[in-house]
């Protein structure tokens, strides 16, 4: 076996609920990679996650290019390399487990979850975002395979292929612009009849010989059997319905971040991302936030990362001056 082959022994690690120095709720590249420079300065780390596996959103990818030091891993195999990196060091990993509130109780920090009650000095958010789905049939089958939420990760597996961009906003036209360096032929599919992004934005996507447009129009589904193979179409005027061949599809309708657990102990923006300092402090003491939770430029695995190594090295900071 590689020392990337995924091989998981069981669901969680260790009994839940517990005191600990730092509890991470969020076991994607910002929770993990907190819990490794947690972990590594002696601290005692829980990570909480809902999910069966350990990577967040990096599990949906087929496989990443662009981690340094990397070639070429599937995102579930970069997310097993990042938890058992942080096993290493002794960080509980708690996989199945739901967080369900966190409280303050006097300089602790009491998080609640569907197994158990945690106690912990410094608390890490890193629930990352949520891509809004077109909750079509087909769409869950082909996610990671040939169903994308991220062009900046995927794009290259596109080479010379037909794609589908679906939205109409900033990021699903900038993504259009970005996989016409791949795909032979992008096609941008807008419910309305124009788009919404930036003038300028737009402006670049029209000079674009390789992108056209579908207007007026919304997937009814994803099709394929083996291999996604294309979309059904309704045009949201007519009502007409129609195919659209492809080999891969885009979904750009706009991501809603995972910020319930920060409410009350944190400020978030008018979309719901968690506002911190850059050093992942939040307004409240011994209470951080990174990844796709947080209010930033850019969204991807690294960056992820690094924000939790910050906010790890932040709380041991603030560990060591306050207990």
């Amino acid at each position: 076996m590689g020392m990337f082959d995924i091989s998981y022994a069981k669901a969680s690690s260790g009994a839940s609920g517990g005191e600990f120095d730092v509890v991470i709720i969020g076991a994607g590249p910002a929770g993990l990679s907190a819990a490794i420079y947690a972990a590594r300065a002696k601290l005692k780390v829980a990570v909480i996650d809902k999910g069966a596996v350990p990577g967040g959103q990096i599990a949906t990818t087929s496989f990443v290019e662009d981690y340094p030091g990397i070639e070429r891993i599937s995102g579930e195999g970069l997310g097993e390399a990042m938890r058992r990196s942080a096993e290493s060091f002794g960080a509980s990993i708690r996989l199945g487990e739901t967080a369900t509130s966190i409280k303050e109780n006097g300089k602790m920090k009491e998080v609640v979850t569907t197994k158990g009650k945690y106690s912990a000095k410094a608390v890490i958010l890193t629930t990352g975002a949520k891509y809004r789905k077109l909750n079509v049939p087909g769409e869950e089958r082909f996610i990671g395979k040939g169903v994308s939420f991220c062009a900046v990760c995927d794009a290259p597996f596109f080479k010379g292929k037909s794609v589908v961009v679906i939205g109409g906003g900033n990021s699903a036209v900038e993504e259009a612009i970005y996989l016409a360096k791949f795909a032979d032929r992008v096609t941008l599919m807008h419910r309305r009849d124009r788009l919404k992004a930036d003038k300028v934005i737009q402006d670049r996507a029209f000079a674009n010989k390789g992108i056209s447009y579908i207007w007026d129009s919304e997937t009814v589904e994803v099709l394929g059997s083996e291999r996604l193979t294309g979309l059904k179409t309704r045009n949201t005027r007519t009502g007409e319905a129609s195919e659209v061949s492809c080999d891969g599809v885009f979904v750009y309708i706009g991501m809603e971040p995972s910020f319930e657990l920060a409410d009350g102990l944190a400020d978030m923006d008018e979309s719901g991302y968690v506002i911190t300092n850059e050093r992942m402090e939040t307004r409240t003491k011994g209470f951080y936030a990174a990844g796709d939770v947080r209010k930033s430029p850019f969204k991807q695995a690294i960056t992820a990362a690094a924000e939790g190594a910050t906010a790890a090295h932040e709380a041991e900071l603030y560990i060591e001056e306050n207990f």
